[in-house]
């Protein structure tokens, strides 16, 4: 090496190293390139910071913006080659995985499920929500043992789910609600039932704050809820229009 001595040689490697290196850290943590298409992220109805200290600005930033746009990426990508996906009801399509082809059912439940799931999070929240009343409150008192005893048994419900996942509630078309819980992106509407609200616990929603702690984050997220909103839910589902 005339011109390199060893020791520049083996500096300059180590920096080249660390150089590619590089692109792997800043894409991982890059958004998803959203794929124009059929499918879209609905805009939040309020600020990244509204739900501050419970949800901090930038875990709503990087789970919005990021997250769910991936799903909606990869969905319409997938719709290049199946436009069935895009001109179909979310509900018709995620009530009836089996009838797609083997090949894309894996990709529509993971993402679809995701999409449905998020778009039903994002408008269940909202700053100054309230307190449940008239119908609701009086399926949540005769379904889930009043309110009480409803977030607890939620609670509990989303701390024991392995991994990621979802809480939910559904509600029935004579609005009888039910506490269940979802792996992955999975959704109660792939049974053909409809979701009154979710909590998602996939660690995504809540790791930069509250890291393993669940059962905190699981706590201070009634604190999120959109009491008003959850209502109209709930008067869609017995009039049966709810959708996602």
């Amino acid at each position: 090496m005339p011109s390199l001595s060893r020791r520049r040689f083996f500096s300059a490697a180590a920096g080249a190293a660390a150089v590619a290196a590089m692109p792997r850290l800043v894409f991982a943590q890059a958004a998803a390139p959203a794929a124009a298409g059929p499918f879209t992220v609905p805009p939040l109805g309020y600020a990244f910071n509204a739900f501050e200290p419970h949800i901090d600005a930038r875990t709503m930033e990087i789970h919005h913006d990021r997250h769910h746009a991936a799903y909606v990426g990869n969905l319409n990508n997938l719709a290049k080659a199946n436009p069935q996906l895009g001109t179909r009801a979310i509900t018709d399509v995620l009530g009836n995985l089996n009838a797609l082809n083997d090949d894309i059912k894996f990709a529509v439940r993971n993402n679809l499920g995701g999409h449905a799931n998020h778009t039903m999070f994002w408008e269940i929240m909202g700053p100054n929500g309230g307190k449940p009343e008239g119908e609701v409150l009086a399926a949540i008192d005769k379904d889930l043992g009043g309110l009480e005893k409803f977030q607890n048994d939620f609670n509990a419900a989303g701390g024991r789910q392995f991994g990621s996942g979802w809480v939910f509630v559904t509600v029935t078309k004579d609005g009888k609600l039910a506490i269940e819980t979802r792996p992955n992106q999975d959704s109660p509407i792939m049974d053909g039932r409809r979701v009154l609200m979710g909590n998602d616990v996939w660690e995504h929603a809540y790791y930069l704050n509250y890291q393993n702690r669940r059962a905190d984050y699981l706590k201070a997220w009634w604190n999120t809820v959109n009491w008003s909103k959850i209502a109209e839910r709930y008067a869609a589902a017995k009039a049966g229009t709810l959708g996602v």
